[in-house]
């Protein structure tokens, strides 16, 4: 994608780590002018953004030194409780940074969208599958699949507008071998490049035909089947 991003004004939430940091360098080193903002302290915008006045200065920051923007990543972790421990201001704070903080963002941002401009949001596939006591992050994820959607209609014309839904990426260094890695179909655990590759497509004109679309990065491993006996599973107390 030799000079598509060159220039470009690119901002990543929660870019400070993990799959954000990923693909946050995967644009710099395409030549794009990127703005991190995430709560953790750094060389960045430092910031909640659950926060109303946070995103607020956040967009004045951007736009002060650009007047334009290319491409949103609404990538930034929401908090995962369940049901049992999970507190409504827990639950209300996991909505404001997955689902609420996007729209919001988004809604600042349009009179600033370049031609072409371009909006992947993170969701998980969480959205369509659980593990116990997740419901704040899986609410979360869920939303932001659906904002998609309806972000890309309302945008028509304006953006495109797409997510992705990570399977099991890992963002440390550990290697994962025997049934961690091969009850994925791909035959391993992803890592953020994967994630961030996608994105870097998504927001190029090569998709300049896909808008409105989720596209779930795990291996397959949504579509696999495990039971007794497979891929080095068995039920616990065999």
């Amino acid at each position: 994608m030799q000079d598509t991003f060159r220039d470009k004004v690119v901002i990543v939430t929660g870019g400070a780590s993990g799959i954000g940091k990923c693909i946050a360098a995967l644009f710099r080193a395409e030549g794009a002018y990127v703005h991190v903002i995430d709560i953790q302290e750094g060389d960045w915008h430092v910031g909640d953004i659950s926060r109303k006045d946070v995103i607020e200065s956040f967009v004045e920051e951007v736009t002060g030194q650009h007047g334009r923007v290319d491409c949103i990543i609404n990538n930034a972790l929401p908090l995962m409780k369940g049901i049992d421990e999970c507190t409504y201001e827990e639950f209300q704070y996991a909505l404001s940074v997955g689902v609420t903080a996007p729209f919001y963002l988004v809604k600042l941002l349009k009179p600033y969208l370049s031609e072409g401009a371009s909006i992947v949001n993170i969701s998980s596939s969480r959205d369509r599958m659980s593990q116990p006591q997740t419901e704040s992050y899986s609410a979360a994820k869920g939303g932001i699949a659906a904002l998609t959607h309806s972000l890309a209609v309302s945008l028509a014309g304006r953006a495109r507008v797409n997510s992705i839904s990570p399977g099991w990426i890992e963002t440390g260094d550990i290697v994962h071998e025997g049934p961690d890695a091969f009850q994925q179909p791909a035959g391993r655990v992803g890592n953020p490049m994967d994630i961030a590759n996608m994105v870097l497509y998504l927001c190029s004109d090569k998709a300049g035909f896909i808008t409105g679309e989720n596209i779930c990065i795990d291996g397959g491993m949504t579509r696999q089947m495990i039971y007794h006996g497979d891929c080095g599973w068995t039920l616990q107390g065999e």
